[in-house]
């Protein structure tokens, strides 16, 4: 039975249909096609088991159905025509072949394309301004600030929508008829939390309906060369005279004092929001990261108790590179960043009360960027919940975005002396995947660079077979050119 949807997932607010113009023929009626077998709610995820040992993941998102299996993720074309076996097996070849179409066998037959042309590529990325991270000193005192979107970064060149990569964003022709020659940095914007739904609809080549709940938000015109505050003046004109309701200014206001941007800071994260930009008053438009633009968003401080020493690897090699905590609630993260050279030689002993700083936690209550602070022996910790009794039959646990962060059930012993996994993580191209190995069970988390979360866990018939699975797991990460994390 499909699960409601989470709360992260529903538009509260979507915005406004925009009127399509007078020469744009009307779409056709959709027609919804034969029923599915089964079929997954938006947001929802599946398993289910190949020819090989390790069951596949299915999802849904925004329309956009997915497999993790290597004929769906090896098939080119647009990621809404793709289709496998194992989809068929799920939702009905009737419904599949309604789905996809005729796209279906040319996909199937295609080359696998590179992460690069998932989006037309045109081979130069644009040349867009990026932020530096605020340090909490630098005075912002009458800098513009603005509300951080969630969405997908757009540059327009007066022709077409390009990612900072240089990928083509294939908008209907009603979204951009009205648009300028004039090149427009902006967002692609589906609303607050909602950028798994906005990714999944930009990233489609059908040109689909979906477009009719995203907006572009602009908020700056690259190629005048004059300070921001006229550069914003003729953007405001520029959207004033499209008319267009679905391309908006991003609204900018000046920050009046540290208090005003704490404040404003704490309306937007209470919105949903992912921080703010500030943007230095009088500043050219440069290309590349640059000090005339800031993002700022919120950390806090909490205590945490260590729990295992995690060994380090690259320039740390032979020393630690992270600390194993536990939460007061049980749930384990680990945490490198901010540890001295000194620290790394000398750890703060297991069952030590550390403070860490961290931005927010993740939808299953893990610390997102965590950082060590210092130990703390002036707190009383509160002691970890009992583990909950092992169940009678395993059985695979799925779960999206909020898995439960109760520790998972015991087994009997793991993997021979001496070889200690409990805790391992890599990254690509901006995305953390982490396996958590605790008995019979593990957790797998993938983080992408936007803050959103998946999370599997999964439960086996003994230690043995979850420790031969979560190996299994680490080779393949190393083959797809991960490379483990040493928290720097």
């Amino acid at each position: 039975m499909a699960r409601e949807k989470p709360w992260w997932k529903q538009t509260p607010n979507p915005p406004p249909a925009p009127a399509a113009a007078a020469a744009a023929p009307e779409p056709a009626p959709h027609d919804p096609g034969p029923p599915a077998l089964a079929d997954l709610a938006d947001g929802e995820s599946t398993t289910i088991q190949g020819s090989g040992r390790d069951p596949y993941v299915l999802k849904n998102v925004g329309g956009v159905y997915s497999c993790s299996c290597p004929a769906w993720r090896n098939a080119g074309g647009a990621i809404d025509q793709r289709t496998c076996k194992h989809l068929r097996r799920l939702r009905g070849d009737a419904a599949e072949t309604h789905r996809v179409g005729a796209h279906a066998n040319a996909n199937a037959r295609a080359p696998r394309e590179s992460a690069a042309t998932s989006a037309s590529s045109s081979g130069t990325a644009p040349p867009v301004l990026l932020a530096h991270a605020w340090d909490n000193v630098t005075d912002v005192t009458r800098w513009w600030m603005s509300e951080k979107l969630d969405g997908v970064r757009a540059y327009w060149d007066g022709e077409r929508f390009l990612s900072r990569l240089g990928n083509e964003f294939f908008a209907p022709a009603w979204f951009t008829e009205r648009l300028p020659k004039t090149p427009l940095d902006g967002e692609l914007w589906g609303g607050r939390r909602q950028f798994q739904r906005t990714v999944s609809t930009v990233r489609r080549q059908d040109r689909s309906e979906a477009w009719r709940e995203i907006r572009y938000l602009v908020f700056d015109v690259p190629s005048m060369r004059a300070p921001f505050e006229q550069r914003y003046a003729e953007l405001a004109r520029l959207v004033a005279e499209l008319g267009a309701p679905h391309v908006e200014a991003h609204v900018h206001a000046e920050c009046e004092s540290l208090e005003a941007l704490r404040a404003e800071l704490a309306r937007v994260e209470s919105l949903g929001g992912e921080g703010l930009m500030m943007r230095r008053p009088g500043s050219l438009y440069e290309v590349g990261r640059s000090h005339t633009l800031l993002k700022v968003k919120s950390f806090h401080d909490a205590e945490a108790r260590v729990v295992g020493h995690l060994p380090g690897a690259g320039k740390h090699k032979g020393r630690l590179g992270a600390l194993e905590c536990a939460m007061p609630s049980g749930t384990r993260f680990s945490v490198g960043t901010g540890l001295s050279d000194d620290e790394r030689r000398s750890p703060p002993p297991i069952g030590s009360v550390i403070t860490y700083r961290y931005q927010e936690l993740s939808n299953d209550g893990v610390p997102r960027f965590p950082s060590y602070v210092g130990i703390r022996d002036d707190v009383a910790f509160p002691a970890a919940p009992e583990a909950p009794a092992p169940r009678d039959s395993p059985r695979p646990v799925r779960s999206v975005q909020n898995a439960s962060s109760a520790p998972a059930p015991a087994g009997p012993a793991g993997p021979a002396p001496g070889v200690e996994l409990r805790f391992r993580r890599f990254v690509r191209d901006g995305v953390s995947w982490e396996i958590a190995l605790d008995g019979a069970s593990h957790r797998v988390r993938r983080l992408l660079p936007n803050g959103a979360l998946e999370v599997v866990a999964t439960t086996f018939p003994h230690s043995a077979a979850a420790w031969r699975d979560a190996e299994a797991r680490l080779r393949e990460r190393v083959t797809d050119g991960y490379e483990e994390a040493t928290d720097d």
